[in-house]
């Protein structure tokens, strides 16, 4: 996919290049942390030097591994099935055409963009994050392809995201000749994971949920590893905070046991993307764009979460589910909406028209 997309992005004016990143960690099943290596992330900049920068990003990996017999694109009349036909290769798609389309317009000299492509988008950007920061921090705007959803609209706010490795460490024992000796680090892990099931509903909308519990073996042997894994979804900051507090009390509770070491990791990867001044003029610049078109753009809230979430947190208003109309995704019924390519390559390039010649104020937008 790399060598496909450098390919196909080098028609742009400008710079491509490759930038290496740097190995990410993750928690193991025994508890102990390994490297990850990465791919590349793919950077080009057009006009750095314009009065106007726009940030575009997207990314090229897919949750499916290669393994997995969903491989192949097809048609299914008005439909395109396949792996990230939305999430997001068509994103990057209808990124390309607005772009090499806003290149032929008048006034495009004005306005400078760097796009940014990345390979760990699907795992939270673990590997892309201080690239996502940095260039967040640097643009007036920002355009973001994940997909519309199947009705057409776009996403609003969205919650912030967490995700966590709690390892704990116990004592094995044998279970009958010495079960009283033992402290089981699998009961440890379900206490915590009840605690946390329990907060649902304490506080609106956050979220917590487990996704797994690693260890244990024999059962005449009284586990001594676990590792509890769960996500935390969080509406704004002050919830996030209140999210981690929470967090850090059921920590504490578990390394209280008798016997029982608790070592937490993670956090907040995508901080919450709330409704912000700037974000509903960009929001309203789109539904601007939108109606040249004829097309109704509605905005709703989102659960999910994206580089638009890190993209804000740098204080870069955007919008990020400009790519193709589409649903089922991160599931073998992944589809696209055939027609919806063209109708959001041409509203991409409208806001980005929209800015080159002053209709849209990008250059007070953050202010």
């Amino acid at each position: 996919m790399c060598d496909a997309l450098c390919a196909a992005f080098a028609a742009l004016p400008g710079v491509l290049e490759l930038l290496p990143l740097a190995p990410t960690e993750r928690i193991g099943a025994d508890g102990l942390a390994r490297t990850i290596e990465h791919g590349v992330a793919i950077r080009v900049r057009v006009r750095p030097e314009a009065p106007v920068c726009i940030a575009l990003t997207g990314h090229y990996d897919t949750v499916f591994p290669a393994a997995h017999a969903f491989q192949h694109p097809w048609r299914e009349g008005s439909r395109l099935r396949g792996p990230g036909v939305a999430d997001m290769k068509g994103g990057l798609t209808v990124m390309l055409a607005a772009r090499e389309a806003i290149e032929a317009t008048p006034g495009a000299n004005g306005v400078g963009y760097e796009i940014l492509l990345s390979p760990d988008e699907e795992i939270g950007s673990p590997a892309t994050a201080s690239l996502l920061a940095d260039l967040g921090a640097r643009a007036a705007l920002g355009m973001t392809y994940e997909p519309a959803m199947a009705d057409g609209a776009l996403a609003g706010e969205r919650k912030g995201s967490a995700n966590y490795s709690l390892v704990l460490k116990g004592r094995a024992a044998h279970v009958g000749r010495a079960f009283a000796d033992g402290r089981s680090a699998v009961i440890a892990a379900a206490e915590a994971a009840l605690s946390l099931d329990k907060l649902n509903g304490a506080r609106e909308a956050v979220t917590f949920n487990t996704g797994a519990i690693d260890g244990g073996g024999p059962s005449n042997v009284v586990p001594d590893s676990a590792v509890l894994r769960f996500n935390v979804r969080a509406p704004d900051a002050a919830s996030a905070a209140w999210a981690e507090g929470q967090v850090s009390a059921i920590v504490a509770a578990a390394a209280a046991r008798d016997g029982i070491s608790a070592h937490l990791h993670g956090g907040f990867t995508r901080p919450p993307k709330p409704l912000t001044p700037a974000q509903l003029s960009m929001m309203g610049w789109t539904q601007s764009a939108a109606a040249m078109l004829g097309v109704d753009i509605q905005f709703k809230s989102s659960g999910g979460v994206c580089e638009g979430n890190n993209l804000a947190a740098a204080g870069c208003p955007n919008i990020d589910t400009l790519g193709p109309c589409g649903g089922e995704l991160h599931s073998d019924g992944e589809f696209a909406i055939i027609s919806s390519f063209a109708e959001r390559a041409k509203l991409s390039l409208l806001l980005l028209a929209g800015v080159a010649q002053g209709a849209f104020d990008a250059k007070g937008l953050r202010t």
